[in-house]
């Protein structure tokens, strides 16, 4: 098979990575990933590539992906980011990995690369078009759900509303998910052409997309655990997006 088809039948989808400081695994900082981010793309028919924080490569890693997966990890948007005058005391940052975030997005937006944003990688994608996030949801959420979930996160911890007439609702077929959660933040206002298509019983904006794009879409969710059919819908629909 010519090398240029086969990289349409199988697109290679970049991952950003989480990054952690000395102890543990090593001595030394160390970059960490799920191995199921990387098994549901695979499934999916992707070539998962992981990429290291390296925000003046972004045009090269650009240069040879076909899509871009923005992860979730125990870190936060820098609120200053978004123009709050304030950080809450959970907040906790990881400077070069959201450097390397910001510009590795923002390439991606530049030439229409498919982006999926999963969990906190959604709320980087909605502050990246010019929107807010709710810093802390049980603060700003009067009787809000239990987002970050006590059961593991292989088992669906609520539901959410799919909203009609969205991309994310001709994906997956059905009008409510359930759903595993692990997050404080949310999307609070959106960027600018986003759209909501998932929302939890609270109210909590649980999902986004941007109409008009080749797949521009995040969800609060991990999908990656594939523990619905949406789940594993949702990841494949992304794949063949990056084949187009």
């Amino acid at each position: 098979m010519p090398p240029t088809l086969a990289r349409m039948n199988t697109p290679v989808i970049g991952i950003t990575l989480d990054s952690e400081e000395p102890g543990g695994y090593s001595t030394l900082p160390w970059y960490a990933l799920r191995q199921n981010y990387c098994d549901s793309i695979a499934r999916a028919g992707g070539l998962p590539l992981p990429l290291p924080h390296l925000p003046e490569l972004a045009a090269a890693y650009l240069d040879r992906i076909d899509g871009l997966v923005v992860t979730g990890g125990g870190f936060d948007v820098d609120p200053a980011l978004f123009g709050a005058s304030e950080r809450h005391a959970s907040v906790k940052l990881k400077t070069r990995r959201t450097a390397f975030e910001i510009a590795v997005v923002t390439g991606a937006l530049a030439r229409d690369l498919p982006i999926f944003g999963i969990c906190g990688g959604e709320q980087l994608l909605n502050v990246m078009l010019g929107g807010t996030l709710i810093q802390h949801i049980p603060d700003e959420v009067a009787v809000c759900l239990a987002h970050e979930q006590p059961n593991p996160r292989t088992e669906p911890g609520h539901d959410v509303a799919v909203v009609a007439g969205t991309r994310l609702h001709d994906i997956v077929g059905v009008g409510s998910v359930a759903v595993n959660s692990a997050h404080h933040q949310a999307v609070k206002d959106l960027g600018s052409g986003v759209v909501v298509n998932a929302r939890a019983a609270d109210g909590v904006i649980e999902g986004i997309e941007m109409p008009g794009r080749r797949f521009c879409l995040g969800v609060q969710w991990h999908p990656e655990y594939d523990i619905t059919p949406a789940d594993g819908r949702l990841v494949s629909a992304f794949v063949s997006a990056c084949r187009s």
